[in-house]
């Protein structure tokens, strides 16, 4: 039988911690140095202090002024901008294009997996990642992360459908809201509209606008919780920033 390890050795187990922010891209190892000594680094729920504390990256949690820092190796998270015509997929039994043909340059797609998806004719932010616990979260709907589109129709807008469509509509798999409606721009028989829901049912944007009358011509996905498309390229994939990351850890409760 293995004697009870000594408190003091096991808390000399693990990896500095500012050789673990380092790795995590905070910045220098002294700079880790200087947020300990500051206060603004914490493992686990607890403000760390001591320069000599050793974490397990692979089990710990760490902040940074509150913001979770990923110190697990190997995850990727990556923002992709999906064109119209892909498949939110990463392959495809008929040869159609799947978003892995866009994703070569991140290992081919090999391990990763998108969260959610948008079908063939809508385009715009689509999470791909080898997060599981975090894209099971995304997707789960008790977590409520909201999701922003821009939406495409033929005009004129009637005055009651935002609020029809926030008060609620009556699907085939049972009601649907949008958490809010507003009128970006209408001009040449179009109508612009940007469309928040926190859903994930499959086509629901577009089976709500074709609920109220008005058949969607273009749908884009612009932001998932605090991650924006903003001028991402079509086709084009980008990592998230180590504050996106961050955001969508604290959205999901990780």
């Amino acid at each position: 039988m293995r004697p009870p390890r000594d408190p003091a050795s096991a808390a000399d187990e693990g990896i500095r911690l500012q050789k673990v922010l380092a790795s995590a891209g905070i910045g220098s190892r002294r700079r880790g140095e200087e947020l300990i000594a500051e206060g603004r680094v914490s493992v686990d729920g607890v403000v760390v202090r001591e320069q000599g504390r050793r974490v397990n990256p692979e089990t710990a949690i760490i902040e940074v002024d509150g913001d979770r820092i990923v110190t697990r190796t190997g995850l990727v998270h990556l923002a992709l901008n999906k064109p119209r015509g892909v498949l939110s997929a990463m392959s495809d039994d008929r040869g159609r294009p799947t978003i892995a043909d866009l994703l070569t340059e991140f290992d081919g797609g090999g391990g990763l997996f998108h969260v959610g998806r948008l079908d063939g004719d809508s385009e715009g932010l689509l999470l791909v990642t080898n997060d599981g616990e975090l894209a099971h979260r995304l997707t789960h709907p008790s977590f409520e992360v909201p999701k922003t589109y821009l939406v495409e129709v033929s005009g004129p807008l009637r005055r009651e459908v935002p609020r029809t469509l926030r008060t609620g509509v009556e699907l085939e798999d049972g009601p649907a809201r949008a958490d809010s409606v507003q009128l970006v721009d209408q001009a040449n028989g179009r109508v612009m509209l940007e469309i928040v829901i926190h859903e994930g049912r499959n086509r629901i944007v577009r089976r709500m606008m074709e609920t109220v009358g008005y058949p969607v011509h273009r749908l884009v996905r612009t932001r998932l919780g605090a991650v924006h498309l903003g001028t991402l390229r079509s086709g084009r994939a980008r990592h998230l920033t180590r504050g996106e990351v961050g955001a969508l850890y604290r959205n999901v409760g990780l």
